[in-house]
């Protein structure tokens, strides 16, 4: 249901007539709404101004609103959820437990990154960087969820060992990001839509909060990176929107043999397809396709999976993210050692295909990439 479509509130809402949340919603939403309650149209831009400047909760609590009107909203969500549960890792990630109004407990994850020269201290219960006297962090990524779980049911990945159970709202995506925002009191510089969930398979709800994220919040669209294992004709649907973020597909395999062991849905969408698909979409954004490539020792880091995975990128606008396995409990695949990596990291140089690792951040909080499970 879209903002405008709600009725003038004129008597107590009954418990059983759902309204929308106000959180996700434009400038422009915010004031049609506004008018359509009896307000004057600059409300509109007091109230975008409250929710997502000022991290407002309840409308009550907007004070510049008249008594009365106050009173009439108490019904009216803006979506925020409550912090269930907050874990601190040694690095100074900090994996939040989120708990929705239907229950469901997600998680989202806040990534600092420090100045180097920069000297710690603590600030009330989380760490933070001091640069010139003020609190200050070079970059701070949020991780979000899409979904309360995971249908994908990756074979190395703890969320999809949950199961799923929903796709989020777009108001329960850009709440992750406030609330990062507000506990570590620092602008939110980047966003990754690499949490719980697949996104392309929530493709509409995905799409509004990266406008909002961009349009309300104030991030810009390249800082904005959406992750897909890959769904047939989603990759091709997200170029059509012409967006500026930065797609980053889950590989993990060079061939569909090895793909299909480790990625079940694999078995319905080739790779040769997600391939195609992959290149439509450089020729339609004109931007390149980051490859994710988890790295499990002995399984997929081999010499011989090196060189297959070059040539099959080749003349491809493209750059892989070599990721090590980040271990859980259900599974019993290990992390390539130090010299594994390297090695699999050089023949991807030397046959010219752009190339980079990373180290996930929250490993011993259980935040790193894969580790997200809901507990």
């Amino acid at each position: 249901m879209s903002l405008s479509a709600l009725s003038p509130i004129t008597t107590p809402l009954l418990p059983n007539i759902s309204i929308p949340p106000l959180l996700g919603a434009s400038l422009e939403e915010l004031t049609a709404w506004v008018v359509q309650q009896g307000q004057p149209a600059y409300r509109g831009k007091q109230l975008h101004s409250f929710i997502y400047q000022q991290g407002v909760r309840s409308l009550c609590d907007i004070s510049v609103f008249s008594k009365q009107w106050r009173g009439s909203l108490a019904n009216i969500p803006i979506g925020r959820s409550t912090i269930h549960h907050r874990s601190v890792a040694p690095d100074d990630t900090v994996k939040y437990l989120l708990q929705l109004d239907d229950g469901e407990i997600i998680e989202a994850v806040g990534i600092p990154t420090f100045p180097r020269d920069g000297a710690r201290e603590r600030w009330g219960n989380r760490e933070i960087r001091k640069v010139d006297n003020e609190k200050s962090l070079d970059r701070l990524t949020v991780c979000v969820s899409t979904q309360v779980g995971c249908p994908m049911a990756c074979d190395f990945c703890a969320t999809g060992k949950g199961g799923y159970k929903r796709n989020l709202t777009r108001s329960e995506i850009v709440d992750q990001v406030l609330t990062v925002q507000e506990d570590f009191q620092q602008r939110v510089s980047n966003v990754v839509f690499m949490g719980m969930g697949e996104p392309l398979l929530n493709t509409a709800n995905v799409l509004s909060a990266v406008k909002s994220l961009n349009k309300d919040v104030g991030i810009g669209q390249r800082s904005l990176t959406v992750s897909t294992v890959g769904i047939r004709d989603r990759i091709r649907e997200l170029a059509e929107h012409q967006l500026q973020v930065t797609l980053a597909v889950s590989l993990h395999a060079p061939n569909q043999t090895l793909r299909e062991k480790l990625i079940p849905s694999a078995r319905s969408y080739p790779l040769e397809d997600l391939l195609t698909e992959c290149r439509e979409y450089v020729e339609i954004t004109g931007r390149r396709v980051s490859f994710e490539y988890v790295l499990l020792a002995g399984v997929n880091d081999l010499p011989e999976h090196a060189l297959e995975l070059s040539q099959r990128l080749r003349g491809f606008q493209s750059h892989v993210n070599l990721i090590p396995y980040n271990p859980i409990s259900e599974v019993d695949y290990k992390r390539p050692n130090s010299d594994r990596i390297n090695a699999f990291f050089n023949i991807l140089k030397q046959q010219q295909t752009a190339v980079s690792v990373r180290y996930s951040r929250g490993l011993e909080a259980d935040a790193a990439c894969g580790q997200l499970r809901r507990s």
